[in-house]
């Protein structure tokens, strides 16, 4: 499967973006998603995951219940909502795939990763 990213760009304190991964294949609906993000000088860090049926999602601490992962499988596609962005969000977030049911929170855990979109978010 291959994974496009986007939505990423420049947004101030308390600000709200959606993020978008577009996947290709005609099994999107076997893959459980994830986001992760890297700022400059981390390591890349688990974000949020999504079952491969929608059912099931699971956040980081740190944007439980700002942020909002969600998927459309008739379009192939997971979104992250995030709210209330913080300046200590900004990172390159990347979404990432796994042929099975259930995500993983490490990065390992995922064969499939997108190119990463940029989010800044300025105080």
């Amino acid at each position: 499967v291959q994974l496009q990213a986007s939505g990423g760009g420049l947004v101030q304190d308390g600000a709200s973006l959606r993020l978008s991964c577009a996947a290709s294949g005609r099994t999107f609906s076997s893959y459980s998603m994830g986001w992760f993000r890297q700022a400059p000088g981390k390591e890349r860090e688990f974000v949020s995951t999504i079952t491969a049926s929608g059912w099931a999602t699971y956040y980081a601490d740190s944007v439980k219940g700002r942020f909002t992962i969600s998927r459309d499988n008739a379009k192939n596609t997971v979104y992250l909502q995030m709210n209330s962005l913080k300046p200590e969000d900004t990172a390159v977030y990347y979404c990432a795939a796994r042929e099975s049911k259930t995500g993983v929170t490490t990065t390992g855990g995922y064969p499939y990763w997108g190119q990463g979109t940029q989010v800044t978010v300025s105080s």
